[in-house]
């Protein structure tokens, strides 16, 4: 019923060790498989340790550090970037170095003639939560390479506006929250008993969703 919403194809990009896990699962679980085959329309479905490619869902394998290498293995699964183009990215942008997540914004926005982005990670990294989010994931040995791009919702979408997008926007979580519905939120929040409500509310101001467009075809 939702045939003409859904996107044309999806595509999920990984590390190589992390799509051969998924792919594994994929492979050894119906509820995942079934479907994948069910939407598949073509001669072949092509799988293999790294990569798998269906008519209407690609995961591939791949470090988003090299665009270069990146857009090859998507063109080989029948990327259209002449299509109306959504790219989603949790949590990635801030493990990288500033110059590799812009070389990949900018990648991105020149390629795809009409796009639109969204990113959610951290911000507003430069407060006193913020320092002792990083610590605890230091302690972890995680770093997070790109952190100083979070200090703030403008420099959120700064980021993206140096990078070659149109026009661009970022809100926090806290923001996002309080745009849902309240009855919902209620219903919830009287199942879900919020002990730490000014923890909840802390952690969601130093997440965000930012989000940016290009428009060729003035759609």
């Amino acid at each position: 019923q939702d045939e003409n919403l859904l996107p044309r194809k999806y595509f999920e990009v990984d590390f190589p060790m992390i799509v051969a896990r998924k792919i594994h699962n994929i492979k050894s679980k119906p509820p995942l498989s079934k479907p994948i085959m069910e939407s598949h329309s073509g001669d072949s479905l092509l799988i293999d340790c790294h990569s798998l490619d269906s008519s209407r869902y690609s995961i591939v394998g791949a470090d988003l550090r090299f665009s270069s290498d990146l857009e090859e293995k998507l063109k080989k699964h029948s990327l259209d970037i002449h299509l109306p183009t959504l790219l989603v990215a949790e949590c990635v942008l801030v493990y990288m170095t500033p110059q590799q997540s812009a070389n990949l914004l900018k990648w991105a926005a020149s390629t795809f003639p009409v796009a639109m982005v969204i990113n959610y990670e951290q911000v507003n990294m430069g407060d006193r939560f913020g320092q002792i989010m990083i610590e605890n994931l230091q302690r972890r040995q995680c770093s997070l390479a790109g952190v100083q791009l979070c200090s703030s919702l403008h420099s959120q979408r700064e980021r993206l506006l140096a990078s070659g997008w149109e026009n661009a926007r970022a809100v926090d979580m806290m923001k996002v929250y309080s745009f849902l519905p309240q009855a919902d939120v209620k219903r919830i929040e009287s199942l879900e008993f919020l002990d730490e409500k000014e923890l909840f509310e802390q952690l969601m101001q130093h997440y965000c969703i930012c989000w940016a467009s290009k428009d060729s075809s003035n759609l």
